[in-house]
């Protein structure tokens, strides 16, 4: 197709998406490209209108795409960020009680050693007591 001209009134739908520059340099007889040659294909007014149509349609469907993206995007990180929330929440008591038992079995533990050495204590004098006796 390269380097073919086509006559006038014959351009197809094809030739339109394939060289939108021809157009830009308008319709007339004498209108010639930057290189000085005619021009591959010539559109008339309606071919622009459809192709302008058929451009605004798939316009407004990918803005609709996109919008319909954006809105489950948000949904998605609302989500997560709200059970992410929830779980800090939970980690953070579940810390919480978990520090106040670490603390209470180590008030315990203190207890049980102090009580052991007292009664080590008290062994160590009836150990004195056990020979005095025998």
């Amino acid at each position: 197709m390269e380097g073919e001209t086509a006559p006038r009134g014959t351009s197809t739908q094809l030739e339109a998406h394939s060289n939108p520059q021809s157009e830009l340099r308008g319709s007339s007889s004498n209108s010639q490209s930057h290189d000085g040659t005619e021009p591959n294909a010539c559109f008339n007014r309606p071919d622009i209108l459809r192709a302008l149509e058929v451009v605004e349609r798939d316009s407004v469907a990918i803005a609709e795409s996109f919008t319909s993206l954006f809105a489950s995007l948000r949904l998605a990180l609302s989500e997560v960020t709200s059970t992410s929330v929830d779980h800090m929440r939970c980690f953070f008591d579940a810390s919480g009680r978990l520090q106040e038992s670490t603390l209470d079995a180590a008030t315990r533990g203190n207890r049980y050693i102090n009580s052991c050495l007292r009664l080590n204590e008290e062994m160590r004098g009836t150990d004195g007591l056990a020979t005095q006796i025998s």
